[in-house]
């Protein structure tokens, strides 16, 4: 058995690895969804077939959904870092971290006409939460966040149709303004990409993220990130490991009836308006317990493990999360989308995960030369001295 190193900055090593694996999980994603562009060439190999199912099936599995709950249990628990600090020392960081949201908001904003499937504005909306809890006590705090996470607006809905037999859910409300990105990602110029990501693209955006619980959840999980500073979770000690163990045991329990009722229950329940609620609540409740298996499995791994040193490779690429998540854009945009290459035309789901594939070690190598000489990616520093930046005198 590994015998870890309990430094005081194992935690953060351990966040930047499960932002690393996080983020790198992302990238996998939209590389084989080319950046929310689901027009396919027609694949003749017989090969190609079998291996476009095993790595898209396989990758969603794994990651869609997940990668994104990682993150957001990070998002909080680096609200809280910083906010713990700045108490520390006697400030109150929260006017700060409004700002900050602020400064967030135009970074997604930028990274939305490049790819008008990104998730950060939905965090520099959400990210407000954090301010009005974190002084409430750990209990209250944790009664809100279950309440999140277990999707009341989905359990809203599933009561207002038992009230109202006449009612019709639209579960394809986004689907026009998908439509109109995908003419512009297929046939637009850069310029009429970005007029139309921007608007209509964040429109479709938001509009999904809402119809599929997301907000809810996320705003949940920033409250259990923040917990989990609180809680002084991710050091190594015998106590936190018996947590993460217990996470991981509950978290594989939950996992697998949540998982299969979501093929049982459209047998039971035919009316859409019933049905619709009830899948997608087993399905981020799913996606919650894999979560769970992923985020504890990594801690455990990185602590208990020879495969620490292997794991640890993936700090770096954490480390500049946001500067990696910003390039990928760019970078997939660029490839796939009609301004540029138009890749989306030749390149089937196996051709994309090995391009999505490629990106992330040339990502890693230019973290790992970059990190040599700064402490921080270029605009993980950017957006820190603007965070600070002296207003007045």
């Amino acid at each position: 058995m590994h015998s870890p190193n309990p430094a005081s900055n194992n935690r953060i090593e351990v966040a930047d690895v499960l932002r690393g694996f996080a983020v790198m999980g992302i990238t996998l994603i939209h590389f084989i969804e080319r950046f929310s562009l689901y027009t396919f060439p027609e694949e003749t190999n017989n090969f190609l077939v079998f291996t476009d199912t095993v790595i898209w099936d396989s990758l969603f599995f794994a990651f869609s959904g997940k990668a994104y709950c990682i993150f957001a249990l990070l998002f909080g628990f680096s609200f809280f870092i910083q906010d713990n600090s700045q108490k520390q020392k006697g400030k109150d960081f929260r006017g700060r971290f409004a700002w900050r949201l602020v400064l967030l908001f135009f970074i997604a904003c930028i990274n939305s006409t490049l790819f008008p499937g990104e998730i950060l504005i939905l965090y520099a909306f959400l990210g407000y939460v954090l301010i009005p809890v974190c002084r409430l006590s750990t209990r209250t705090v944790a009664i809100i966040a279950i309440i999140l996470l277990l999707n009341p607006l989905e359990w809203g809905q599933i009561i207002y149709a038992f009230i109202n037999p006449n009612y019709v859910i639209n579960a394809e409300l986004d689907a026009p303004y998908w439509e109109l990105v995908n003419i512009a990602q297929r046939e637009g110029s850069f310029l009429e990409m970005c007029k139309t990501a921007i608007w209509t693209g964040n429109i479709a955006n938001m509009g999904w993220m809402l119809l599929h619980g997301r907000v809810t959840q996320t705003a949940g999980l920033f409250m259990v990130g923040m917990l989990i500073g609180r809680a002084n979770l991710f050091p190594y000690s015998e106590k936190n490991i018996k947590v993460w163990i217990n996470v991981f045991i509950i978290s594989t329990l939950s996992f697998f009836p949540l998982y299969g009722l979501m093929d049982i229950l459209p047998g039971f329940i035919t009316r859409e308006a019933l049905l619709f609620p009830s899948v997608l609540i087993l399905k981020l409740l799913s996606n919650l317990a894999f979560t769970g298996i992923l985020f504890a499995g990594v801690i455990l791994v990185y602590y208990l493990t020879k495969f620490k040193d292997i794991l640890h490779k993936l700090a770096p690429y954490g480390r500049m999360s946001l500067t990696n998540y910003l390039l990928q854009s760019l970078v997939g945009g660029f490839l796939f989308y009609n301004w540029g290459l138009g890749l989306y035309r030749y390149t089937g789901i196996t051709a994309c995960f090995f391009i999505g594939l490629l990106l992330f070690f040339i990502q890693y190598f230019i973290c790992v030369w970059w990190l040599r000489t700064h402490r921080q990616g270029p605009l993980e520093w950017l957006w820190k001295k603007a965070t600070w930046i002296k207003i007045g005198k």
